[in-house]
This record gives structure tokens, C-alpha cells and sequence, in this order.
């Protein structure tokens, strides 16, 4: 086949997911989390990555230790995991638990019991979309491909093709219970980030690195 041919297929091929990619998952109040009824559209946030949030007023550098709670696959009939088998869940779950830790330690100690000074952080992992295996990397390089991811990167957008992540973070003050902030987001890598197309859940992942570091940002 002239290779002129076969990039122009692909070409249409991207274009094609790329409208089919305005449907893609968006986050919801899901309806099991316990703050979802505490959490409103946030309309400060124009890049749709965090829909839905509670805040309060909080000193965040009062607190110095925390508590993270075991990650949560959700299982709420609202969840968005499609067709996502249980072991990619326990995998998701268990990438995002040391990935937060991670990320937590280099601010706060990690402690297991309550006590003055300190947070607590549940997180739910409430849905994910793997990358389309092969296409998502090539349609990259493609040229209607490569404007499309052009205009994306340049709106922090998702890129073709490509996976994502959602989830609820829920931050109480560890000794009064009290819930101090909690929000829904969709998390996904950018739209030129490669390494992010290679792999089943490789966006996932890398949309859990971008969330961990968010939290942090919010918390320093």
C-alpha cells in the first residue's frame, strides 16, 4: 500500500476518535462517596479536570502529619470503569496508594493513628479508560493526528487515543473528623507525552502522577 495512502487512513482514523473523544468520560457526584453531597460544580476551574469540589477555609501548614486511608475501588453503580477487569482496578489502586504516599512524605509524616496536627486523606478510585493499544502512539506522528494533539497540548486537553483516570479525594482533620475539602477529578497525561500511549494503563498511571502532584500543590 503507498505509504502516502496508509497515513492519510490513519489520518482519518484520528480524526475520527478525536470527535468520538468529546463523549470520553467526565466526572459525576458520584453517588456513594460519603461528601458527595457536600460537593458543587466548581466553576473556577475552566479546564474540567476538577468539576466538582467542597472547600473550606484551612491552614494547611498547620498540619504536619497524616493519615492516608487505603485506596477505595469504588463500586457504586455510577462508577466509570467500563469494562476495566478487577485486576487492572487492584493495579490502579495499588499504583495510586504509593504514588500519594510518595508525594505526602515529602511534606508530612506518615502516621497511622489520629492525633493533633493531623489530616487525613481518603481517596476513591472511581473509574479509568485504558489507551487504545498501538493507534494511540502512532497518532502522534500522524499529521492530522499531530495538529489535533497540537491544539490539545496547548490547552492541557486530552490527546488521542489516549487513557485517563477519575477519582474523589476527601481530606479530614484526622482528631475532630471534620471534612475539610473534597473534589472529583479526571486526570490524564499530556497530549504529547509518548511514553504515556505505550501500555494499557500507562496514561492511568500517569494521570495519578499528575494528580498526586495537584494535591500537593493544594496542601503546601
Amino acid at each position: 500500500m503507498d505509504r502516502s495512502i496508509a497515513l492519510r487512513g490513519l489520518g482519518t482514523l484520528v480524526l475520527c476518535a478525536a470527535i468520538a473523544g468529546c463523549a470520553s468520560v467526565a466526572p459525576v457526584l458520584y453517588s456513594e462517596m460519603a461528601s458527595s453531597a457536600y460537593m458543587a460544580p466548581d466553576k473556577s476551574d475552566a479546564s474540567g479536570r476538577v468539576p466538582y469540589r467542597y472547600s473550606t477555609q484551612v491552614d494547611w501548614r498547620a498540619y504536619n502529619k497524616v493519615i492516608l486511608d487505603p485506596v477505595v475501588v469504588y463500586r457504586g453503580r455510577d462508577h466509570q470503569f467500563a469494562d476495566l477487569s478487577d485486576k487492572d482496578k487492584a493495579t490502579l489502586a495499588a499504583y495510586m496508594q504509593n504514588c500519594f504516599a510518595d508525594r505526602l512524605r515529602g511534606r508530612f509524616a506518615l502516621v497511622r493513628e489520629r492525633g493533633p496536627n493531623t489530616l487525613r486523606i481518603r481517596l476513591t478510585l472511581t473509574g479509568a479508560v485504558t489507551n487504545t493499544p498501538v493507534l494511540g502512539t502512532l497518532s502522534r506522528f500522524d499529521m492530522a493526528g499531530a495538529v489535533y494533539n497540537g491544539v490539545q497540548a496547548a490547552r492541557d486537553g486530552e490527546g488521542t487515543l489516549t487513557g485517563s483516570v477519575v477519582y474523589g479525594v476527601e481530606i479530614f482533620d484526622a482528631t475532630t473528623a471534620r471534612l475539610l475539602a473534597a473534589y472529583v477529578t479526571k486526570q490524564y497525561p499530556g497530549a504529547y507525552d509518548i511514553k504515556a500511549t505505550a501500555g494499557a494503563l500507562a496514561a492511568s498511571t500517569a494521570g495519578l502522577d499528575k494528580g498526586a502532584d495537584a494535591l500537593m500543590a493544594q496542601l503546601n
